[in-house]
């Protein structure tokens, strides 16, 4: 359901892609010139980077657009046997009324060493015939010999003004009512991720038409600033035990996580009313138990060793 909706507010063509005006005026470039070299694209989840490409292939091919065009994901399909069946076998089959084919490698930073090696081969030999497209959130995850191939396209964060022209574009189209406190609730939760966006708001949507800041926080299943603050509050006064008891509460009662807990204090320490330095020890303490958590330490032990270390700290 979600996907379904996704898809239905992908642009058609590249001058709908909110938010990437530097990146698209040269994407534009290359489709009026009807030549494109590899590419790389590379930056946070959210910003683009599909969309990007599949609207450049619509701009490019027009109505035969899906025949030049394979997209496959490497998370999904990471050996080095992808490489060498499912995309070499596109690669040498001739365009359908054009110069060449594209081939849409998604979270390309998911590819074992291997098959980064096989495709730098498919590249090279299959270069008149085919062009690829890469993207990936961490292009340092990609092999010197591959970036050096390719034209490489840095994608930001999206600006907060667009994220909420899309969002008006979104409630106009789908005929719902969204408060003023219910998008900057969604620009503080997405943290300019467009995908996100859209899949809180059809979640909201469903349920009802006019949306407010605690749908967003719902759906979402997020803290909300002032109970985040009031339980790094509690902390910060040395009553671990009740900061524990409420934080514990809220994360039954929300279903979350220990990521979605750091997120949200992550969120709020720059407005907490202590000294550089003690927001300087609990960002390095968020690192520290975000990686424990990460390395599969218990959530639950993790979060409460975060706020005692909050607890101790020396303002």
């Amino acid at each position: 359901m979600i996907d379904v909706w996704t898809e239905k507010y992908r642009p058609d063509t590249l001058n709908e892609v909110v938010g990437q005006d530097e990146i698209i005026d040269r994407l534009k470039a290359f489709v009026d010139n009807e030549s494109i070299p590899h590419m790389l694209y590379a930056g946070p989840a959210g910003t683009g980077k599909t969309t990007s490409a599949i609207a450049l292939a619509k701009d490019l091919y027009g109505k035969k657009w899906k025949q030049n065009f394979m997209e496959t994901n490497a998370s999904d399909e990471r050996g080095i046997d992808v490489v060498r069946e499912k995309i070499k076998d596109f690669a040498r089959t001739k365009p359908i009324d054009a110069d060449y084919k594209i081939i849409f490698l998604d979270e390309a930073d998911s590819l074992t060493q291997d098959a980064q090696q096989a495709l730098r081969r498919t590249m090279e030999q299959f270069s008149d015939n085919c062009r690829f497209i890469m993207s990936c959130n961490y292009s340092s995850k990609i092999i010197d010999p591959i970036q050096s191939r390719c034209a490489v396209f840095r994608f930001n964060r999206l600006e907060e003004d667009k994220v909420k022209e899309y969002i008006q574009r979104l409630g106009e189209k789908e005929g719902f009512q969204i408060s003023e406190d219910a998008i900057d609730a969604i620009m503080r939760v997405s943290s300019g991720d467009l995908r996100r966006v859209t899949n809180i708001l059809q979640t909201a949507a469903i349920q009802k038409d006019k949306i407010d800041e605690e749908d967003i926080y719902g759906v979402a299943a997020s803290l909300r600033p002032e109970e985040i603050n009031k339980i790094l509050n509690l902390a910060l006064s040395e009553r671990f035990m009740d900061a524990r008891d409420e934080l514990s509460n809220l994360m039954i009662e929300r279903g979350l996580d220990g990521q979605d807990v750091i997120d949200a204090i992550h969120r709020e320490i720059y407005d907490l009313d202590i000294s550089e330095k003690g927001k300087l020890e609990i960002i390095d303490n968020l690192g520290e138990f975000e990686f424990r958590i990460s390395e599969g330490g218990s959530p639950d032990i993790q979060i409460e060793a975060l706020l005692a270390k909050i607890a101790e700290l020396d303002e």
